[in-house]
């Protein structure tokens, strides 16, 4: 009996997928669970494992081509295999020397057999050295991803290169690597031209998607962060203690808050569907996570029946999964409202962009003193200004502005939040 192996069922946010690497050629055998293939998308690389044992009959899509979501990926020949993997042969014994009768050290397996063909086409055309390249897929495989990184690694060392020597004789080389000389006067600089990454290129597309296809506006306000702080410092260590070290931070505040703001005003919540409004029953908090490939925003599932020490261990859990490439596509998708966090970078105010379909999404900047009047009298306090953009097509301004100030007045009063007032 013949079984397909097929792409998973990809969101609506991702389109198509490239095979990275098959870990099993045409004929060889294999059990259950083990794994087949790697699919790149651009957002996170997946691993097909095997659905029964048997043996690979047919690979359909070979390394470097592009897949589209449940397509045919290879035949798999179901056989009466046995669940359980044959036992590695043992080194032979050699009575030469006891240090050549000693057990041998498992070899690491060869660098080269750690990538997939299309891995090693972007690697030539970059100019990559492999060998100087840590892999970040499974067994330390090296991805597109990789290569990608190690190039921009390598344009920075030699743009810094080029600035301190821009006076001696000495001449980089060029052309292996897609660099390219311009002249400007008696001057010559490089310029190297790098294909963008699936997630590059993804969060390109959205970003232009967001803006031509919504009416977007943003609204701003700021909030006092006092109490939160005060709360924070007086109860972090028994916080922790309670919670198995799981860490009292601002995220989990302002998605509960966002939850509660959601419920006051559903439109903030729905989303446009061509001519119809879809309003949701419940609350998905996206939350923005950047990584060395670019921005993320894994979901935060019915984050209304959450506490906050829930939240806080969801979005570390997320943060170490994306630092890792280990998020799953089930992570990434839906969402009905998204936070935005540009603050821990230094920011100080900005304008978020929307998260299609998601009618809005809040930005949070950096806590800084500021003077602000206090009953009657100039005091210092952390403020934070917030930044609410949004989708006019749905959400009224008066709506989004209240919308925003709700938010402010259950931060600066995080008692609010337990009251649900």
């Amino acid at each position: 009996m013949s079984w397909e192996i097929r792409a998973p069922r990809f969101p609506e946010s991702i389109s198509e997928g490239t095979i990275a690497a098959w870990h099993k050629a045409p004929g060889d055998t294999v059990r259950r669970d083990d794994l087949l293939v790697d699919v790149e998308t651009e957002k996170v690389t997946l691993e097909i494992s095997a659905p029964e044992s048997g043996r690979l009959a047919k690979i359909v899509k070979g390394d470097g081509e592009i897949i589209l979501s449940e397509e045919v990926l290879g035949l798999l020949e179901v056989t009466d295999v046995g669940s359980e993997p044959a036992p590695a042969p043992q080194p032979a014994k050699s009575a030469q020397s006891p240090l050549e009768s000693a057990p041998e050290i498992p070899k690491v397996p060869v660098k080269a057999a750690q990538m997939s063909p299309a891995v090693k086409k972007l690697a030539a055309e970059l100019g990559v050295d492999l060998d100087a390249v840590t892999g970040s897929g499974r067994d330390g495989r090296i991805l597109r991803a990789d290569v990608q990184r190690a190039a921009e690694a390598v344009k920075r060392t030699e743009r810094q290169a080029s600035l301190v020597g821009a006076n001696t004789e000495q001449e980089m080389p060029v052309g292996a690597r897609g660099d390219a000389l311009t002249s400007v006067g008696d001057e010559e600089r490089i310029e190297r031209r790098v294909p963008m990454s699936r997630l590059r290129a993804s969060i390109a597309r959205r970003l232009v998607e967001a803006q031509h296809n919504a009416a977007m506006l943003t609204t701003f306000n700021e909030v006092d962060m006092s109490e939160v702080m005060r709360m924070r410092e007086k109860y972090k260590d028994r916080f922790a203690e309670r919670h198995k070290g799981v860490r009292l931070g601002f995220m989990s505040f302002f998605v509960s808050a966002a939850v509660e703001a959601l419920k006051r005003f559903p439109a903030v919540n729905a989303s446009i569907d061509g001519t119809d409004i879809v309003y949701h029953g419940y609350y998905d908090i996206g939350v923005a996570v950047s990584t060395d490939a670019g921005l993320l925003v894994p979901v935060i599932r019915d984050a209304d029946a959450l506490g906050l020490a829930q939240i806080e261990d969801t979005i570390v859990q997320y943060s170490n999964k994306a630092r890792d490439g280990k998020l799953l596509l089930e992570e990434l998708a839906g969402g009905t409202f998204t936070i935005s966090n540009g603050g821990i970078f230094g920011s100080l105010i900005s304008t978020p962009i929307l998260n299609p379909p998601q009618t809005a999404i809040l930005g949070m900047h950096k806590i800084q003193q500021r003077p602000v009047v206090a009953d009657g009298e100039i005091v210092a306090r952390p403020m934070m200004y917030l930044a609410l953009s949004y989708d006019h097509r749905l959400i009224d301004g008066k709506e989004a502005v209240r919308f925003l100030v709700a938010i402010k007045e259950l931060v600066e009063d995080p008692a609010r939040l337990l009251l649900e007032i």
